[in-house]
């Protein structure tokens, strides 16, 4: 079984890869000026000509940010999945990217407004303390309400509110690099620089090396605080790095590309039907490589459905990420009634403190219906 299990996991990150390795040479060969693989691969070596410039100033550091960010947003939303064990979290629907992008577009409107360039970190630490700000909206409200619907509608008010500061002093500013903030509100890639990539390789990149590092206490965290304190997890610690590495992660995807829609749910739950596993220490790499084929995918999507004309990226990512979240969601309600049928079952077969036990080893395999109840 454990063995099966590794080739399956083994196979779908060769899979992901390949697919990410296809798409980036999509990207970078078609647009509305047509480059063969040849011509793209003969840039390499000299890239000061017409078909240079393109793939290198304008598509190939497109193409490798979406592929950054996109895994960047994946690993948020799973984080926080895990964090609020609600399967539908995400930092769209919980309304932290849309604070992020609140502050960002303030900060650049008086910064802009005044004549002083705005740097990439500057534009990173606004976005950090919008998505912060957010998430103590959203901390403070999910100790109010149990409900997993509460909670998301919840998130999408507070979402609405940001956005409607947003679009209020957008709309108002009469600079013309300060108007150009209305496309980067609705999420895009365009316009990425090398100094860019840079600096969210770099962001990107630590936290990544963070997350990936607690994947034994998130492994514990998963099965409950109380079965993870036992173990010797500090739990207070573990809350803190989740919601600190989830907000730094959409706060770079916000301040470079705005933001972006149903990504961070989407991904999580269909790389995990993939690699039909919950540990911590194959989902988040695979998170990452499945953000990053998804938001290369819909990018692509995005740029040459309509050209010349160009789609936002939330758009597209909405249109395949939004019927996901909806499977999840009737999936829930069908595990929920599975559950109670589960404890009647246990209550007829077992003591209590049995009961206990057997929900611990199930609880992320709930039985489906037709199923025997046996881990």
């Amino acid at each position: 079984m454990e063995k099966t299990r590794k080739i399956r996991c083994f196979t779908t990150f060769i899979i992901l890869i390949i697919l990410i390795i296809i798409l980036l040479i999509m990207n970078v060969c078609i647009g509305t000026v047509h480059i063969s693989f040849k011509a793209a691969f003969a840039t390499i070596y000299d890239h000061s000509d017409r078909v240079g410039r393109i793939v290198w100033d304008i598509r190939m550091p497109r193409a490798i940010a979406a592929m950054i960010l996109g895994g960047a947003l994946a690993l948020a939303g799973y984080l926080l999945q895990t964090f609020f064990h609600n399967p539908i979290a995400g930092p769209f629907v919980l309304g932290i990217s849309s604070g992020a992008k609140m502050i960002v577009a303030l900060v650049m409107v008086f910064l802009l407004g005044n004549a002083i360039r705005v740097s990439s970190l500057a534009m990173i630490a606004a976005a950090f303390l919008g998505a912060m700000l957010s998430m103590g909206f959203v901390l403070i409200i999910s100790r109010k309400v149990s409900s997993m619907s509460m909670l998301v509608v919840s998130g999408v008010m507070i979402g609405y509110i940001c956005s409607a500061v947003t679009e209020f002093v957008v709309t108002f500013a009469d600079d013309s690099d300060i108007v150009n903030l209305h496309n980067w509100s609705r999420g895009s890639f365009s316009g990425m620089t090398w100094d860019s990539v840079g600096v969210m390789s770099i962001v990107v990149g630590i936290t990544f090396i963070l997350v990936f590092l607690m994947s034994k206490p998130l492994m514990a965290y998963q099965l409950g605080e109380s079965y993870a304190v036992n173990l010797g997890v500090n739990i207070k610690r573990i809350r803190v790095l989740l919601v600190l590495l989830s907000s730094l992660l959409s706060a770079c995807i916000v301040a470079f590309a705005g933001p972006i829609s149903f990504v961070g749910i989407a991904v999580p739950h269909i790389v995990k039907s993939m690699l039909k596993s919950t540990k911590p220490i194959y989902m988040i790499p695979a998170c990452f490589l499945g953000g990053a084929v998804f938001c290369l995918f819909c990018d692509l999507l995005a740029r040459m459905m309509f050209a010349p004309t160009e789609l936002s990226i939330s758009t597209v990512t909405a249109v395949f990420g939004a019927p996901v979240v909806l499977f999840i969601m009737i999936r829930r309600s069908k595990e929920e009634k599975c559950l109670m049928e589960y404890l009647f079952y246990c209550y007829k077969r077992w003591p209590l403190d049995m009961i206990t036990g057997r929900l611990l080893e199930n609880m992320y395999f709930f039985p489906r219906k037709g199923e025997r109840f046996s881990h």
